[in-house]
């Protein structure tokens, strides 16, 4: 049972891994970013890797979105003047 969760969300892990390097907007690789991330905490905590799980939540989900929205914000007000 654990085998075919597993194999699941490493197939939607591919998914969203491709659709955030092929779509053409940014805005919609940024915002696929935590979803690639949560699936990745999912894992983590099935293999029983807490730390890794704990690290990945923290850094994909909060630091690299937020850095990556603000990038995006303060490159398109620009884009505007």
């Amino acid at each position: 049972m654990i085998d075919i969760l597993i194999n699941l969300l490493m197939i939607f892990l591919l998914i969203t891994a491709c659709f955030m390097v092929f779509t053409k907007d940014p805005s919609n690789s940024v915002i696929t970013l935590p979803l690639f991330g949560t699936i990745l905490v999912v894992i983590f905590v099935i293999l029983q890797a807490p730390s890794a799980a704990l690290a990945e939540a923290v850094i994909t989900a909060g630091l690299t979105t937020t850095f990556f929205v603000m990038t995006i914000h303060k490159t398109e007000s620009r884009r505007n003047e």
